[in-house]
């Protein structure tokens, strides 16, 4: 039996957030999925690219049915890790710098989106 990935378990904690209505735990699953998602968008293709196809009427265009899909890159538990942390800290950075500036409502509200974040990491 395989444990879920930490993908997985936030994937999974979405829908019984947003029917809790926990404002907090469904904004900070949202964006470290959508994060996540970023991190495995492929770059596009340069002029060198062999796989860039084009139209001569478009320019850069992709001719043909499916010219322009390319797979996902699919990131391994380590860089999903990472990339978590590293979102759990942007928080608490940002988090500091509302504090700094007189908004501790959204300070506040950073550092319970990082609490939320953090409990997946444990």
């Amino acid at each position: 039996m395989t444990s879920a990935t930490l993908r997985d378990r936030m994937s999974a904690a979405l829908p019984d957030a947003i029917r809790s209505r926990d404002r907090t735990a469904v904004a900070a699953l949202r964006s470290t999925l959508a994060a996540l998602a970023n991190a495995e968008a492929v770059g596009v293709g340069g002029r060198d690219d062999p796989s860039a196809t084009g139209s001569e009427h478009v320019a850069g265009a992709a001719a043909g049915v499916g010219a322009a899909e390319v797979s996902r890159r699919v990131l391994a538990e380590a860089e999903v890790v990472s990339l978590v942390r590293a979102e759990v800290e942007e928080r608490l950075e940002s988090a500091g710098v509302y504090d700094l500036h007189g908004q501790a409502d959204r300070a506040e509200r950073l550092r319970a989106e990082a609490s939320v974040i953090s409990a997946y990491l444990d």
